[in-house]
């Protein structure tokens, strides 16, 4: 490759065009005409000696030597951009709102005590909720509808940027008195008990968890299919319910609640956040994401 022909817009535009895989969608978010971008993306095909992006249904598809490329030029594309930011943001003084759409979960588990906690921090900080919809995600982004996604990475628009934040695991609730929740229980014990389950879609008696108590041989009791986790906690605190959740949302709960290793394997899952290119360089929005990094360790 020749250096010298080397066009820093030109790597934008590319950066671009593997992001979005479709040369209208890239040119509308560099502000730029399609003809314009097509031109130049026939300049990166000659400069690279390859195709880089084929047409295909549903856009443009990336050739292996594009897909090889994308990770490096993100990285030095980055550095140069924090490089040149005019201004640091100072969240002592600047107002800045951003739009989360995550489940109730981490809603409650993460977000909101991150918001209490940066009160003091960044007074005109303020944060917006929704609900995660993940069929309309990369749309939502793409529009500024929403900044930040909490969600599991691996299920985001492959158009977005990721970075994990913890892997979550189950615990076994109940109330702190509870007369049968055991440190070490047994599987036979554990069927034995009255169980709360979370049914996200509404109605449902069994989980992933009553198909390998099958396996074992057993079948639990459970009592209450409910649609939220928000609910879960206060209602094992009154009752002798028990029920498994996220170990985070019960977190400062000792007063109320005792919790216990499950005696079975019970999968847990990856939360990260997720965020369109348009607030990747945004001072604000960067400084937001470290935040929330911070505070989920």
């Amino acid at each position: 490759m020749d250096t010298r022909r080397l066009d820093l817009n030109l790597l934008v535009t590319l950066e671009a065009l593997l992001s979005e895989q479709n040369v209208t969608k890239a040119a509308a978010r560099l502000h730029l005409s399609q003809p314009a971008v097509s031109a130049q993306l026939s300049r990166l095909r000659d400069l690279f000696g390859d195709a880089l992006l084929i047409p295909s249904q549903r856009g443009m598809t990336p050739t292996s030597k594009a897909l090889e490329l994308l990770a490096p030029l993100r990285q030095a594309l980055d550095h140069v951009r924090s490089t040149v930011v005019a201004q640091a943001f100072d969240p002592a003084t600047a107002e800045l709102t951003v739009t989360i759409a995550c489940t109730d979960y981490l809603q409650a588990a993460v977000v909101l005590p991150l918001v209490i906690a940066l009160r003091a921090r960044a007074p005109a900080v303020r944060v917006a909720l929704r609900h995660l919809d993940l069929s309309q995600l990369e749309a939502q982004m793409a529009r500024g509808d929403v900044d930040l996604a909490l969600m599991t990475p691996s299920v985001a628009p492959q158009t977005l940027r990721t970075r994990p934040l913890f892997d979550e695991r189950y615990v076994l609730i109940g109330r702190r008195k509870h007369p049968h929740l055991r440190k070490a229980m047994t599987v036979a014990a554990f069927v034995d008990l009255e169980h709360v389950i979370v049914s996200l879609r509404g109605g449902e008696f069994d989980t992933a968890v009553d198909d390998t108590l099958a396996l074992l041989g057993h079948r639990r009791k459970v009592v209450l299919s409910a649609a939220s986790f928000l609910s879960v906690p206060e209602i094992v605190a009154r009752s002798n319910l028990v029920a498994l959740v996220p170990q985070r949302l019960v977190r400062g709960r000792a007063y109320q609640l005792r919790s216990v290793e499950p005696p079975l394997p019970v999968e847990g899952f990856a939360v990260g956040m997720v965020w369109h290119e348009r607030n990747h360089g945004h001072s604000g929005q960067r400084w937001f994401r470290e935040a929330l990094l911070a505070s989920a360790d």
